[in-house]
């Protein structure tokens, strides 16, 4: 508490001249008021949850969009870890997600947690924690199976974090869970600062026959000039000459992160004309029927992994495979269960 701090400093450097024009009784009860005038004005500027999610919910929906966080669980975590920004960490020291220095060469202060006078990183505003929270998710290894999941389920990430071990508390996930499901900040993984608005019941409608049209194979819309067609039970388009994922993630109204993300592709990638782009994300496995793959001239496994609409990952844990593994004309490779290993 600095106020404090200062003022007990003042006093020791000016104990003299205070005992001499001030009488002890008068001195005491100057001591008292002061600090019941403090405790008054720290609980009259205690922030709410609801003011602390308008005032923060642009951060973390801008987190997500750089690295696909979902922003219900960044906000639900701010409001928990930081008791709604109340926190001596966020006050003091901008740390509004707890976390401890580590490797951290920055600004350090010290506080009782776990064990005494744990050493927590400082920043120099709330946007910097944020943005440093994100790092720490994306950049520690133990958390790098949280990207795998949809982005939309802040249910999974929720007990993800728990297992990864970013808490201790067994109760972890619900109270983040609760928070999120309060507060509606679900609604913010849309990618919207502000509170989606009643939608027109036709809009509405419209969008939900797309839906049943979309629960089989070889149906097809046309949208913004773009046929979306359906594969194992997942919605595609076929790139066009010059198509970015930028261009294409605007078009068709998702993130440029998730189209990313559900095609196996990076930042850097360069679209072709012809090939497939998934909308949604693709499947642990291929459709029913569809055992094994015989591995054909110029195929990769990304290409086959986009033919069946299987996620790249999930393709080369079925067969035992490396992504540096080499592929091979007539090899035979799982498309549903995966290959037993072989024995000695």
């Amino acid at each position: 508490m600095p106020f404090l701090y200062n003022f007990l400093v003042f006093i020791s450097n000016h104990v003299v001249y205070i005992c001499i024009f001030i009488p002890m009784k008068k001195f005491l009860l100057l001591i008292l008021i002061l600090l019941l005038q403090k405790n008054t004005f720290a609980q009259q500027t205690r922030i709410s949850r609801s003011d602390y999610i308008a005032n923060y919910s642009n951060c973390a929906i801008k987190e997500m969009k750089r690295t696909g966080i979902p922003a219900s669980i960044t906000l639900a975590q701010g409001c928990l870890e930081s008791d709604d920004g109340n926190s001596w960490l966020a006050r003091e020291a901008n740390n509004h997600f707890g976390i401890k220095c580590h490797n951290w060469e920055g600004n350090k202060v010290y506080q009782d947690d776990d064990d005494k006078k744990e050493c927590f990183r400082k920043y120099s505003s709330a946007k910097k924690s944020y943005d440093d929270h994100s790092d720490f998710l994306v950049n520690t290894k133990r958390y790098a199976v949280l990207f795998q999941l949809n982005p939309r389920d802040y249910k999974g990430w929720a007990k993800g974090l728990k297992e990864a071990g970013y808490a201790t508390n067994p109760k972890y996930p619900e109270l983040l869970i609760k928070i999120i499901e309060d507060n509606k900040l679900y609604e913010f993984d849309r990618g919207n600062k502000t509170r989606r608005e009643k939608t027109d019941t036709s809009k509405t409608k419209q969008k939900q026959s797309h839906r049943k049209l979309g629960d089989v194979d070889n149906f097809s819309i046309t949208t913004a000039g773009r046929e979306i067609k359906l594969h194992n039970r997942i919605k595609f388009i076929v790139a066009k000459n010059g198509d970015t994922p930028d261009a294409i993630a605007k078009e068709i109204d998702v993130f440029t992160w998730e189209l990313l993300r559900y095609n196996d592709l990076t930042r850097d990638s360069v679209l072709r004309q012809g090939q497939i782009l998934y909308i949604q994300p693709k499947r642990n496995k291929a459709e029913f029927g569809k055992n094994t793959h015989i591995v054909k001239e110029g195929e990769t496994f990304y290409s086959i992994s986009q033919l069946y609409g299987i996620k790249l990952n999930k393709l080369l844990l079925k067969n035992n495979l490396n992504l540096t593994d080499s592929i091979k004309v007539g090899n035979v490779l799982n498309l549903r269960k995966r290959k037993m290993p072989e024995t000695k």
